[in-house]
């Protein structure tokens, strides 16, 4: 188990837990311990900003929303997403369940891919970028250049496949497509400039694969 392997584990559970510090501290080297200190006050928004540093983004800030799913009063999960999309053409969308990367995706993606699909669907003919004549933009179209964080907190996860790296609770499905559909449905209709771009670059990935 190399340091630095486990240096980016704790590099990414900072990101995911914004404010929290995280100290690893390699005793090993003759010339003295190796310490680092991880702390990223932007939490997920930090994750993506990193992700994307070398690119050069449509938007300048990512898209971020967080949300609660209740019942009978109580919390049962939580929902957090932050987004961005840039000029390239690969999606780089990572999921992570109580802190778990989930590498096999699982509901919480189904939900995120889903709300996504649809509302950029919806936004693009209600604005004109595309006809009522013209095919849906489809999700493969849509998640070009989209670099994103989907983390969920439940109280009840359940892991599936191989290596239990797939979630599998079905609420959350519904719970990640509902705050999808409202945080980004808000965040187009309130910025223009960048749905345009963002819209107009999904139309030319669409344009290139037909």
């Amino acid at each position: 188990f190399q340091f630095d392997t486990m240096r980016l584990r704790l590099r990414e559970l900072a990101f995911l837990n914004a404010g929290v510090r995280i100290t690893a501290v390699d005793e090993r080297p003759a010339e003295g311990p190796a310490r680092r200190t991880f702390c990223y006050e932007g939490g997920i928004v930090s994750f993506v900003k990193h992700l994307n540093k070398n690119k050069e983004v449509l938007h300048p800030e990512p898209i971020y929303f967080t949300a609660e799913r209740e019942e009978g009063g109580a919390r049962t999960a939580s929902v957090e997403v932050a987004m961005q999309y840039n000029d390239g053409y690969t999606e780089s969308v990572f999921t992570f369940a109580n802190n778990i990367g989930t590498h096999e995706g699982g509901t919480h993606l189904e939900g995120f891919r889903l709300a996504l699909t649809r509302v950029v669907n919806d936004y693009a003919k209600r604005a004109g970028l595309l006809k009522d004549k013209d095919a849906s933009l489809s999700g493969e179209d849509i998640r070009e250049g989209l670099t994103a964080i989907v983390s969920v907190k439940l109280v009840e996860p359940q892991f599936e496949g191989q290596t239990k790296t797939k979630l599998g609770n079905d609420e959350v499905a519904a719970a990640v497509d509902q705050a999808m559909a409202s945080a980004l449905g808000d965040y187009l209709e309130e910025n223009p400039k960048d749905a345009k771009a963002i819209v107009q670059k999904v139309i030319l990935a669409a344009t290139a694969r037909h």
